[in-house]
């Protein structure tokens, strides 16, 4: 019986727009082809990201499973044997559907096909869905029915494409400022200036505890070291840093040459948010090396959150005495030796410390006492 490619368009007008993600769009178009008798087995989107981190996203529905795990590819991708020579890459460049024959296929086609065809695959179509910036996501489709997709198959799915472009390059702009947002500014704060707060001068009034670390002997790793080597140390220290405060829900708001300036909300108390940033501290110094060396200080206080800037240049931080005097404290592990220090404050909320000295600190009136984690007992 044949199917009707209008019926998916009367649905993409007026339930397209409402889709979240593209995996979302995906799943639904899915169910709306088999509703629809549809010869489809498998429809997959594959498109391209400006993503710092990420070079690609795909999503992939079958009428027997359902949804299939969201792919991402880092940077890179062009250079894989699953994506180098692959229709993709053909859709991708030239423009112009592909189709083939999957009960035809020669040894020396592409490993994509061949695994369709393992799985019961009997015809592939991909076609392009061409963005206005010439940007281009891939359609595919693969049937499982004997005599493969018919002309007037083809001609629905591109009337289908050629509906669902702007519904998909909304979904694309709207996942990179979502991802630009996040790999710069962190998710909480990303999701505060994509919420609309991005005034200069919206800045709020928190509690928070303050992690401040930064790296030891970063002038003598460049003089001794290349320039792709130092950037490697930085790097991994980088990466300790952001995986160990965000497993303790808190928020790198920044890199800062070659420290870091992370903050740990005190929504549950100061006395929670210190004792997630000194676990975050400890499992990250658990991580020094030789090579990557490096100290934190911690504090616990009242911080300014928000937007400040010039009139076109805008950056969303914390500020504060409770900021600079983390920073100070900082500053003294390299002196002390102790990889971690903290203030009076945050010593206070933690049940074992020892006092390290007191010490005068720029811009404090008086010596301020400072302090290490002490070890748990035997």
């Amino acid at each position: 019986m044949p199917w009707s490619p209008q019926t998916l368009t009367d649905w993409l007008l007026t339930n397209a727009a409402a889709a979240k993600t593209l995996d979302d769009l995906t799943q639904q178009l899915g169910a709306q082809l088999a509703q629809a008798n549809a010869p489809v087995w498998r429809l997959r989107f594959a498109m391209r990201t400006l993503h710092p981190l990420l070079a690609a996203v795909g999503t992939t529905w079958e009428n027997d499973t359902g949804p299939k795990p969201v792919v991402e590819s880092t940077h890179g991708l062009e250079t894989r044997g699953g994506y180098a020579g692959s229709p993709m890459t053909t859709v991708s460049q030239s423009r112009k559907p592909f189709r083939q024959n999957l009960s035809a296929l020669a040894p020396d086609h592409h490993e994509v096909l061949h695994e369709l065809r393992a799985q019961g695959g009997s015809d592939y179509y991909a076609l392009p869905v061409l963005f206005g910036d010439r940007v281009t996501a891939v359609m595919t489709l693969t049937t499982r029915h004997a005599g493969g997709f018919t002309p007037p198959d083809l001609a629905g799915f591109d009337t289908i494409a050629a509906q669902l472009a702007p519904f998909i390059e909304v979904l694309r702009l709207t996942t990179l400022s979502s991802a630009v947002s996040e790999a710069y500014l962190g998710k909480h704060t990303a999701q505060r200036v994509l919420a609309g707060e991005i005034t200069r001068g919206h800045v709020d009034i928190i509690d928070a505890a303050i992690l401040i670390s930064d790296l030891r002997g970063w002038t003598q790793l460049n003089v001794e070291r290349d320039p792709e080597q130092a950037v490697a140390i930085a790097n991994t220290f980088f990466e300790v840093m952001d995986a160990t405060v965000t497993s303790e829900s808190g928020e790198i708001l920044k890199f800062m040459g070659d420290a870091v300036l992370a903050i740990f909300p005190a929504s549950a108390g100061q006395q929670d948010a210190v004792a997630r940033a000194l676990r975050a501290a400890q499992a990250a110094s658990s991580h020094q090396t030789d090579t990557l060396r490096f100290g934190i200080g911690l504090n616990v206080g009242e911080v300014l959150y928000g937007n400040v800037g010039s009139e076109k240049r805008l950056d969303f931080t914390v500020m504060g005495p409770a900021v600079n005097l983390a920073a100070r404290i900082e500053s003294l592990c390299a002196q002390t030796e102790c990889p971690i220090l903290m203030s009076h404050a945050a010593a206070n909320l933690v049940p074992r410390t020892r006092q390290v000295g007191t010490f005068s600190l720029k811009g404090l009136p008086s010596g301020e006492a400072v302090y290490a984690p002490s070890p748990m007992p035997e």
